[in-house]
């Protein structure tokens, strides 16, 4: 990769992006360019015809292009770790896509698209890390998501439509200005339905109504299944663990000194 002199940081290449490349056990060609200094979305990679999945965290990349959904052949987008403070609605056309990572990013609510619900593969949406105050029911797809990282926002309640959505197996709302729900001292978060719950999971949760219990929050019992795209957004970059550290700590004194 070149070097680019001024603040035009890392200038990627199609050659470059080509070798790149990588084919995964499961038969999907992934394309990594994380943490590499880029501050402007390759051109290059619209060339690209063979690539299933795209990493490009850990940069400093501010704008996505408009055209971002003419990439229709993508199934996994990693963009956590940016400067993007919106993302274009164009991002609806990927309907490939079954994970996408926004997390440790500047997204606000009003920079978010409404097209993202027409992302009806998603089972995996990070946005955690952000400057979020709500979500509109319209901007979450419903059908397929399972995941749903929150973590690190602006959040006062929990979105409406959360517990509405029947395949949804995991929210992760941490460090979040909640009102009505205390979650600081959990190590993970599950949004529960009633019908999927046990007798004795049922027990464990409390019913502030007395007569329905819509939802829960609770602990991770021993031996469940471990989400951690939606605990930490370098999940797939473990190394750079510290620099992700110190940009959480710094967004959450940030978040505290506003409040």
């Amino acid at each position: 990769m070149t070097k680019k002199k001024g603040n035009t940081g890392t200038k990627v290449s199609l050659q470059e992006a080509k070798k790149a490349i990588r084919m995964k056990p499961n038969g999907l060609r992934r394309l990594t360019l994380s943490n590499m200094g880029i501050t402007i979305f390759p051109p290059c990679i619209f060339k690209l015809t063979n690539m299933d999945e795209l990493d490009l965290s850990r940069n400093q990349i501010e704008k996505l292009p408009d055209n971002i959904g003419k990439l229709p052949s993508l199934r996994w987008l990693d963009l956590h770790s940016n400067n993007l403070e919106s993302v274009p609605e164009s991002i609806g056309k990927l309907v490939d896509l079954t994970y996408l990572n926004l997390s440790n990013n500047r997204l606000t609510s009003s920079g978010l698209p409404t097209s993202l619900a027409s992302l009806t593969n998603l089972t995996t949406l990070n946005l955690g890390l952000n400057k979020l105050e709500s979500l509109l029911p319209t901007m979450v797809p419903g059908e397929s998501l399972q995941e749903l990282g929150l973590f690190d926002n602006l959040f006062t309640s929990l979105p409406d439509f959360v517990i509405e959505l029947c395949d949804l197996a995991r929210v992760n709302v941490k460090r979040n200005p909640l009102q009505l729900i205390d979650i600081e001292d959990e190590d993970d978060v599950y949004l529960i339905h009633k019908e999927r719950l046990c007798d004795n999971c049922q027990k464990i949760c409390k019913d502030p109504g007395g007569e329905q219990l819509k939802e829960c929050v609770i602990k991770t019992f021993e031996g469940e299944r471990s989400y951690s795209g939606l605990i930490t957004p370098n999940s797939v970059a473990a190394a750079n663990q510290d620099v992700w550290r110190v940009k959480k700590i710094e967004h959450y004194q940030s978040f505290e000194s506003s409040i």
